[in-house]
């Protein structure tokens, strides 16, 4: 009976043990990552977007957000909003798909930031 506490110790020290060496893991890797992506990827190609009719004839303008996945070749990969209104977000997207950025070893996530102006 007083063995059972002891394996429960056990136990617990060897999940503790291989959580913290598997978040180290992790850390390292994502240090890793992070001064890999350090260098910027210029734009070697840009395609300016669309602003909707509608929109500018309304004056009604803003900042959007969109996540860039990037490969290594320097084609966009994907695309994702994270902020800003969805129309001019569509627009920004559809826009930045046909981007070319310069070559690199890995593909990046990017976070490209768009103003809308409507008055220029």
């Amino acid at each position: 009976m007083c063995y059972l506490p002891i394996a429960r110790c056990g136990l617990r020290f060897f999940c503790l043990a291989f959580a913290g060496t598997f978040l180290v893991s992790m850390n390292s890797a994502g240090a890793q990552t992070h001064a890999q992506t350090t260098i910027e990827r210029r734009v070697v190609n840009h395609v300016e977007p669309e602003y909707p009719e509608a929109l500018k004839r309304l004056y009604i303008g803003g900042v959007v957000r969109v996540e860039v996945v990037v490969a290594a070749n320097g084609l966009v990969e994907s695309t994702q909003l994270l902020g800003g209104s969805p129309i001019l977000g569509q627009s920004a997207m559809k826009a930045i798909k046909h981007w070319k950025y310069t070559p690199s070893v890995n593909k990046e996530k990017l976070v490209v930031q768009m103003e809308f102006d409507p008055h220029r």
